[in-house]
């Protein structure tokens, strides 16, 4: 993977803070036939969302959790684009302004 891309995870989670996220880096060392590549959490403590990069010989896909709050159970992107998935983000009322939309 090359050092530009939304799937490389120290520049997701570069590009993630520009945007005004809080971001935690959970999990990088998964086994190598879990296609799951690293994982990281949004906003901990409100919105709590778990992004995890699947990455598999057939796909590759950013899998978002957290447990129906704000996105729905099983949410998948397919994007190359960290515009996407902010877009996304935003959609589901979760943005870099955390304070508008606490529980």
């Amino acid at each position: 993977m090359g050092s530009n891309k939304v799937t490389t995870c120290s520049y997701c989670i570069k590009r993630l803070r520009d945007c005004g996220y809080v971001i935690d880096r959970l999990f990088d060392r998964y086994h190598e036939s879990d296609p799951r590549a690293w994982t990281i959490i949004l906003d901990p403590g409100v919105a709590s969302v778990i992004i995890t990069l699947v990455s598999d010989p057939e796909d590759e896909y950013f899998e978002l959790s957290d447990s129906g709050r704000y996105i729905p159970n099983g949410f998948k992107i397919k994007t190359s684009s960290i515009e996407v998935l902010v877009e996304y983000l935003v959609k589901f009322g979760i943005n870099n302004k955390s304070a508008t939309y606490h529980a």
